[in-house]
């Protein structure tokens, strides 16, 4: 099956396109915003990369013609909340007329996965549901994301392709390119931190480990009953749910060295919620997909090889 994978050198789309490999035939689309290409050169040689900004539509809607691909997941955007915030421009163009252009050049007999987010329910204290759950974005970033569902339903249903979108939860693991909290907790006790200087520990997450994401991504965009036209909405996390200080508690578990936390205002979102998990009930109907990493197994893989930038390390040293 050809595959097409926008943003596919990030960081879930680096593990997707390494799961899809061998089996399927991957072309990447990446505009390359944080940093060089991230695969060996094994893998180089078994897939096709376009530098191609998904802003641009006569570029992108070349490279789409010429792969002819029979599915699109497109993970492209900018998500990292801070950096949404700081420059809503480059979010709002990124992540809504970007999708728009993916969108509107799907050919009709391809299947469209978008990766949208949990980030799009209003906030609630029981895990969130695709049916039934009200959306409320409380950000930039979750604006935008409903934004790129509204686009994706649309031109799926003016262009005859099925869809899927994936309301994604918190990712953890290997391979971050954004500095997330855990990514930064990491890099801190990495460097050799003591005193690790930390925003909210309270409010609680869903945590989903990025190779469970990728199989979840290529169960969506390679099987299930979506007919032309139609778009099917899942959520994509573990229906449990985290605090920081919990994490914390597992890293030390998993071998991290002795710490004490030190709040740090800056670091503090206004828009935090205290509760986010997903109700991921549809997703094993429909796609017979279900989480296999526990929460203890995930951050052992995270502290073991956090697969992270160096300067994010030295920044603390």
């Amino acid at each position: 099956m050809r595959i097409l994978v926008s943003g596919g050198n990030g960081y879930v789309g680096r593990t997707l396109c390494r799961h899809l490999l061998g089996t399927h035939e991957v072309c990447v689309v990446d505009n390359l915003r944080y940093g060089a290409l991230r695969f060996c050169d094994d893998e180089l040689s078994r897939l096709r990369f376009e530098n191609v900004d998904i802003r641009r539509l006569e570029p992108l809607r070349t490279v789409i013609e010429e792969f002819q691909p029979q599915a699109i997941v497109h993970l492209a955007a900018i998500h990292f909340i801070p950096e949404c915030e700081g420059d809503p421009e480059l979010a709002i163009s990124t992540n809504v007329l970007g999708t728009a252009n993916i969108a509107s050049v799907c050919p009709a007999d391809c299947r469209l996965v978008f990766a949208s987010t949990g980030a799009v329910y209003s906030p609630e204290a029981t895990p969130h549901h695709e049916l039934t759950s009200p959306c409320g974005p409380a950000d930039v970033y979750g604006w935008t994301k409903l934004q790129g569902e509204q686009y994706v339903r649309y031109f799926a249903k003016a262009r005859g392709y099925s869809a899927g979108i994936v309301r994604l939860f918190n990712v953890i693991g290997p391979g971050e390119t954004n500095p997330h909290v855990l990514p930064e907790i990491v890099a801190q006790l990495k460097a050799g931190r003591t005193t690790l200087q930390l925003g909210n520990l309270e409010a609680k997450r869903d945590y989903v480990h990025v190779s469970d994401v990728a199989r979840g991504f290529a169960r969506v965009a390679t099987s299930g009953n979506i007919e032309p036209g139609e778009t099917c909405t899942i959520n994509l996390g573990t229906q449990s749910s985290y605090s920081v200080q919990e994490l914390l508690d597992h890293l030390q578990q998993v071998g991290a060295p002795q710490f004490r936390v030190v709040a740090d205002p800056a670091r503090m979102r206004p828009s935090d919620r205290p509760y986010l998990a997903a109700d991921i009930t549809r997703i094993g109907q429909h796609f017979q997909w279900t989480p296999q990493m526990t929460i203890g197994a995930a951050l052992a893989d995270l502290w073991q090889d956090p697969d992270i930038p160096q300067q994010w390390i030295e920044k603390y040293r």
